[in-house]
């Protein structure tokens, strides 16, 4: 384990911090923006970044650019109260489901893309149970905040978050499996370690 990213890791790095300021101003996507990549981004860096100093590189990233589009380019400051301290843990959630899979179940073989599809949409899942959740009921924008009104809000929300981030992860999958048959099984998976 190191804790800082080797050369080929650091490069992962500033792909996914370039990927989440070039998506992360506008969550839902637009014609001309792509839609919010942080959740996807934390679970591939959870997959190549394990055991670096990545995870709160990313995160105060994301705070950083929350800041800069809240006080300087006119966005909405709505989502952010008491809850927003949450997103670290919605965000480690992700990570690790990324360390889990890398871990546990990943190969280089289409053996490997159930696990990694049920892994991410597991860790997709909790992640936004948690910053949903944390929103509803610590966020203080809702006045009588019950069950009922919350699951309905859950489900409201929940497919366009997932369904985005799990998209980005089937791209990052795609690209990582384009490397394994350029590099070779042996060699994709020694990149992959690090």
């Amino acid at each position: 384990m190191k804790f800082l990213p080797t050369q080929k890791q650091s490069l992962i790095l500033l792909a996914l911090m370039v990927l989440m300021m070039a998506t992360r101003f506008h969550h839902f996507g637009t014609m001309l923006h792509l839609p919010d990549a942080s959740m996807a981004i934390f679970f591939v860096a959870g997959f190549y970044l394990a055991g670096t100093v990545a995870l709160p590189i990313l995160i105060l990233e994301a705070g950083v650019i929350d800041y800069i589009a809240i006080s300087m380019a006119g966005v909405s400051d709505f989502c952010v109260t008491p809850a927003y301290s949450m997103l670290i843990f919605a965000y480690g959630a992700l990570w690790y489901g990324g360390v889990l899979f890398a871990r546990k179940f990943y190969k280089p073989s289409l053996s490997a893309v159930l696990p990694a599809a049920l892994i991410a949409l597991a860790s997709c899942l909790v992640s936004f149970l948690i910053s949903n959740g944390s929103f509803y009921w610590m966020g203080g924008r809702y006045t009588d905040p019950n069950f009922a009104q919350f699951v309905e809000r859950f489900f409201q929300y929940m497919p366009s978050f997932v369904s985005v981030s799990m998209a980005y992860i089937a791209a990052f999958g795609v690209v990582h499996a384009l490397g394994v048959i350029a590099l070779g099984d042996k060699s994709a998976a020694g990149e992959r370690k690090i």
